[in-house]
């Protein structure tokens, strides 16, 4: 594996990089966030090893900056190696996208163990390509969709991300709650695969009943996952694909489906997508309606606050809509490109 580390002392540079080399890996060097973007969009990493404390663009700044998409590779594996180690400030590397942290001065040890670790989890990226393409072979039924799940589950982790530096929300959004966000949001539609073509390809509004039908994605995906769950009990990220095919229709105020399920019913993988997903919806172009300006979507999402989504949900967009709308745009120049 080729690791990037970034620092802007020298001294400390060597240090990691020697112990790194020592150990049998093959190691880049950038002095600051800036030159490390660059570095990765060449495609030569996917881990880095980053000070906190830099000139021009510090390693809190890079992480955001890779979480935002500017790189175009695989998952990124983030190790701060920092002496910031308050757990404010771990929640404010954690809201950023790190993955993890090492406390300066390193032991050594300790420092090839999380990179192994860091090794571990990019190796199941494997089983994410799977998921994805299980995801995307249920959405290639639908061609008026684009891009949908790449702009879902990018617009679930930066909520997911600013929820972990919320009070209530700490505990429960940690890395591994964000990494799996991200993996199996994707997944939310992916019982569409038993809806006939005649309902799910219609172009224009359905009637009661075909809306009837259309409902039940959420039911046939939760089912067909849960069969899997059955086959391999325990495995989170079934058990949170599940929960989120079943959920992301549900309604705070409890007239959602398919089980008109309440506020904290309603699991906080479901809450989530279930902004990210109809934010999407608002914003793209389909057959039978124009995008919405992100402002109109805005408005909408707002003031659906409390009745159709979770408020501290909804706080976590508002924040973020910057991030929500670089995103969209993103995605909407490589449509462009393509």
């Amino acid at each position: 594996m080729r690791i990037l580390v970034v620092d802007d002392n020298e001294i400390a540079i060597e240090i990691v990089r020697g112990t790194l080399i020592q150990a049998g890996y093959e190691v880049e060097c950038a002095a600051n966030g800036r030159e490390a973007l660059e570095a990765l969009r060449a495609g030569n990493c996917r881990l880095v090893i980053s000070d906190w404390d830099m000139p021009e663009m510090n390693g809190v700044e890079l992480c955001r900056a890779i979480r935002g998409g500017t790189v175009a590779v695989g998952y990124v594996y983030v190790i701060l190696l920092t002496a910031h180690d308050t757990s404010e400030e771990k929640v404010l590397g954690l809201s950023a996208g790190a993955d993890d942290f090492v406390c300066k001065p390193f032991n050594p040890a300790e420092l090839l163990a999380r990179v192994r670790t860091a090794e571990r989890v990019l190796s199941l990226e494997t089983r994410d390509v799977a998921i994805f393409a299980m995801a995307k072979l249920a959405e290639s039924r639908d061609p008026e969709t684009g891009a949908h799940l790449e702009r879902v589950r990018s617009y679930c982790r930066v909520l997911a991300q600013h929820l972990a530096g919320v009070d209530g929300f700490r505990e429960t959004v940690t890395a591994e709650y964000i990494r799996l966000l991200f993996q199996t949001s994707p997944l939310h539609d992916i019982g569409k695969v038993g809806i006939p073509d005649s309902v799910l390809l219609k172009p224009g509004r359905l009637s009661d009943r075909e809306f009837e039908i259309m409902k039940t994605h959420t039911t046939i995906g939760a089912q067909t996952l849960e069969a899997a769950l059955n086959q391999f009990p325990g495995i989170a990220f079934l058990q949170m694909a599940r929960d989120i095919a079943a959920t992301h229709h549900e309604r705070v105020d409890g007239t959602g489906y398919p089980n008109k399920l309440k506020g904290d019913e309603i699991p906080l993988c479901g809450r989530i997508v279930a902004v990210a997903d109809v934010y999407d919806a608002l914003t793209s172009k389909r057959v039978y309606k124009y995008a919405f300006a992100h402002d109109v979507a805005k408005s909408i999402i707002v003031n659906d606050s409390g009745t159709q989504f979770d408020p501290a949900v909804v706080e976590a967009f508002v924040a973020t809509e910057d991030q929500f709308i670089g995103i969209r745009d993103r995605y909407a120049e490589s449509r462009l490109a393509a």
